[in-house]
């Protein structure tokens, strides 16, 4: 799936392009470039400094192009590029209604080869496999060796590379994540030559054609099985009879959705809340905490939470992030960490892209630019916030191909493995300080 700046050009249809006209004067498309270098470094410096962009050398490529602009079709696809030069994973380019008629040609992504990819040590592996890459003998745990004929690795430092020319990402593990799931689609027909290596050690050969597929990453591998839904929760317990909630979004409704799934999850010796691919959105953060308070009860570690909800849970807690937890995401799992109510594990940081934004209309009225201006929750990493850093977890957990390969979630088993000797020595919170008892008989 195209991010959203992306799909803004790709719903306009392709087509001869028809000339705008604006009393009889000519729209000049290089000056629109000049001006959003110049208001981009002015709007947004205290994060290009803060991520060493030297801004000057960055979009000097993107100026020598703008002299060769003929239509307003290149100049979107040149503000495209340099927005991603910003490194800023909310940043947007937004037509405006001088632009409807506007036809853009827009690489086809609507195939995919039906699987993801994840790095484990230094290697990538088939993290799931559907459809298309199943139907060929593609499974879980299998590491690649190579796709196309380059060694695998080499093939995805190259993939990372093209889509940061066009798609802006706010930190390396955020470009990364996406390579491996959304940055897999392709024009269907696509063709990809792979050779794997299964468990065993046998080397295979397999070419996968891509079809329509949805490359959008759902979060865990191997989610628990028979799991109660809200629209945005998927919750239970797991094997070892843990509660479970994967968090998939951050809307406004997360907190009743909470209530929901705390009562049926019930009491349980230990809660795992599971951010991973969580898209974002927009929550209240103290009735959300709140909901991880015990009754009565108030927290104050960094800063001041009181209990909320009917049914607020007060036992150790561990959460699992990627570099797929975006925007209010990051600042919902940040919460556990920063405030100290909960233990982070994750096979990375998180996308590093939590920030207040702005909106830059351009000359011509073509075009707005929706970019970040500084880092929110301030109080993250030593004061410097999340923009461009993103929740480090507390331990680095990566996908253990043997797990892959027997559907296990290898971030699940560890936090089953850290609620039966919990890390209190990293985490302030302390259930038993707070009047919170392990149900009988665990």
């Amino acid at each position: 799936m195209l991010p959203r700046r992306l799909l803004l050009l790709a719903v306009l249809s392709i087509a001869t392009f028809t000339p705008l006209a604006r009393a009889g004067d000519r729209l000049d498309l290089a000056g629109d470039v000049t001006f959003a270098v110049s208001a981009l470094e002015k709007e947004c410096g205290a994060l290009l400094a803060s991520k060493k962009i030297d801004w000057k050398k960055a979009t000097a490529p993107i100026l020598a192009d703008a002299k060769k602009l003929k239509e307003p079709a290149e100049l979107a696809q040149l503000l495209v590029r340099l927005l991603a030069r910003l490194e800023d994973g909310h940043s947007e380019l937004r037509p405006l209604p001088a632009a409807k008629d506007v036809k853009v040609d827009w690489p086809d992504k609507s195939g995919g080869p039906g699987m993801f990819v994840c790095r484990s040590g230094k290697k990538l592996y088939v993290k799931s496999a559907w459809a298309t890459a199943a139907e060929v003998g593609l499974e879980p745990g299998m590491e690649l060796l190579t796709i196309d004929g380059l060694a695998a690795e080499k093939w995805m430092e190259k993939r990372v590379a093209d889509l940061r020319d066009v798609v802006s990402f706010s930190t390396d593990q955020q470009a990364s994540y996406y390579a491996c799931h959304w940055g897999l689609a392709d024009a269907i027909g696509t063709r990809l030559e792979i050779e794997v290596k299964t468990i065993g050690g046998e080397k295979k050969k397999r070419t996968v054609t891509f079809a329509k597929r949805n490359q959008v990453p759902n979060g865990p591998a191997f989610p628990p099985e028979t799991l109660d839904r809200t629209d945005d929760l998927a919750f239970g317990r797991t094997q070892a009879g843990y509660g479970y909630i994967h968090l998939r979004r951050m809307k406004e409704s997360v907190v009743e959705q909470l209530d929901e799934a705390l009562a049926k999850v019930g009491e349980v010796p230990g809660l795992v809340l599971d951010f991973r691919a969580n898209g974002g959105g927009g929550f209240d953060h103290e009735a959300f905490i709140g909901r991880f308070v015990p009754a009565g009860k108030t927290i104050e570690f960094a800063v001041k939470h009181a209990s909320a909800g009917p049914r607020p849970y007060g036992g150790p807690i561990v959460v699992i992030v990627d570099g797929g937890v975006r925007s209010a995401g990051e600042t919902a799992a940040d919460l556990f960490k920063e405030d100290g109510r909960g233990y982070v594990i994750g096979e990375s940081a998180t996308a590093g892209m939590s920030s207040s934004k702005t909106t830059i209309e351009l000359p011509s009225k073509l075009f707005a630019l929706y970019v970040s201006t500084r880092s929110n929750h301030g109080r993250a990493n030593g004061g410097k916030g999340l923009e461009g850093i993103g929740l480090i977890p507390h331990e680095l957990v990566e996908y253990a191909p043997k797990d892959l390969a027997a559907k296990r979630d290898t971030m699940i088993l560890r936090a089953e493995a850290l609620f039966a000797k919990f890390p209190q020595d990293k985490v302030p919170y302390d259930p038993a300080k707070f009047g919170w008892t392990a149900p009988a008989g665990k």
